[in-house]
């Protein structure tokens, strides 16, 4: 963790510099590279600007402002706080291994694509296409017209964390039908081999809802209809059924013996 003395000296900072700072914060993390090492890293800052930080890379703390650079310039000569932060350090790479098969790890999203209301807009359609449930948090959502990507009319969230280590992110378009036109939904991701796309079926779910229940009704009277028939056949009037004899009890023309 931070240490007390560089902690208590950027509060002081905090209190009576003459920037005027009102709020300060700290952050520490295991940083990974674009070729996958991993270092240890602590930042201040005040302001949401960065004024301090001990960067495992360098193995030193460094300052980037005159208050900070000789607060920094003080514990580089500190031994015995150096030799603290590098104890943290060695938590980061001693967790590298876990950390690789984390990030090696991809989960393929579900997407939804659905309508929505649209309110206030001067577009009577928007379509909603919703991401759950990925690993990594770098995704890309597209939307397309007849395979024409689109921009305008189009509004995405930020990739919003589930806090179960996986994201989910939502894209809506604003747009008017046209007769015989395609609206897609293009998403790139990690655990795909290659960008999926997800068309959009004019039909409401609603409307494919009372199209499956009336086909379900339409069977079923079909199949009732067909029964009612087939009983109305075996019973008509006037049809009787003859029973069959076997050959061996009954001769129908039987001859006369002689006495």
């Amino acid at each position: 963790m931070f240490s007390r003395g560089f902690f208590l000296r950027l509060c002081v900072y905090l209190l009576f510099s003459k920037t005027e700072a009102y709020y300060g914060y700290g952050l520490i993390r295991c940083q990974t590279t674009s070729s996958s090492d991993i270092f240890y890293l602590e930042q201040i800052y005040f302001n949401k600007k960065l004024v301090a930080q001990y960067n495992g890379t360098l193995g030193k703390f460094e300052g980037y402002t005159n208050y900070a650079k000789e607060i920094a310039d003080q514990l580089n000569k500190n031994q015995a706080f150096l030799k603290q932060e590098k104890k943290n350090e060695m938590k980061c790479t001693s967790n590298a291994p876990l950390m690789d098969v984390l990030l090696s790890k991809t989960v393929e999203p579900s997407v939804r694509l659905q309508s929505v209301e649209a309110v206030d807009s001067r577009h009577p359609v928007m379509l909603a296409c919703s991401v759950y449930n990925f690993y990594p948090k770098v995704i890309k959502v597209t939307w397309l017209k007849d395979g024409q990507t689109v921009t305008s009319d189009v509004t995405t969230t930020d990739e919003l964390p589930n806090g179960n280590w996986l994201y989910q992110m939502h894209s809506h378009l604003e747009y008017t039908p046209t007769p015989g036109e395609r609206i897609t939904c293009k998403v790139e991701h990690a655990s795909f081999s290659e960008p999926k796309l997800y068309h959009w079926d004019p039909m409401s779910e609603s409307q494919r809802e009372k199209i499956a229940v009336g086909a379900a009704g339409l069977v079923l009277g079909v199949v009732i209809l067909l029964a009612g028939a087939f009983y109305y056949y075996m019973n008509k009037p006037g049809r009787e059924l003859v029973p069959t004899n076997d050959v061996n009890t009954c001769n129908p023309n039987p001859e006369r013996t002689e006495e």
